[in-house]
């Protein structure tokens, strides 16, 4: 699924577990507790997309858009940021500051 168009698209609960998802669009997509662990999203965009409570661990976000997702209660442990984008928009888990991970805050 690298560089698939799944803008908008409704993946709530989805189980993409490993998927590569490596410069897909996924703006605004809805992946409210989907299962992403282990997926690549290597420069893939997410401006907007909802993933509340996502299953997140191990998953590689390197060089991502982030503006204005909703990463609320996701699960983010051992997650890759490295130059990931975001903005004041972007809503992280409590606690969570993205900076440790590698991630930049855009304007």
């Amino acid at each position: 699924m690298a560089g698939a168009d799944l803008h908008g698209a409704n993946l709530v609960g989805a189980d993409l577990d490993g998927a590569n998802l490596v410069q897909a669009n996924l703006r605004g997509a809805r992946l409210q507790a989907a299962n992403l662990r282990d997926a690549n999203l290597q420069g893939s965009t997410l401006g907007g997309a909802n993933l509340t409570v996502a299953e997140l661990t191990h998953a590689n976000f390197e060089g991502a858009d982030l503006r204005g997702a909703n990463l609320t209660g996701a699960r983010l442990s051992r997650v890759t940021l490295a130059g990931a984008c975001y903005d004041r928009l972007t809503r992280w888990p409590s606690g969570f500051d993205p900076r440790k991970h590698g991630a930049h805050r855009v304007h």
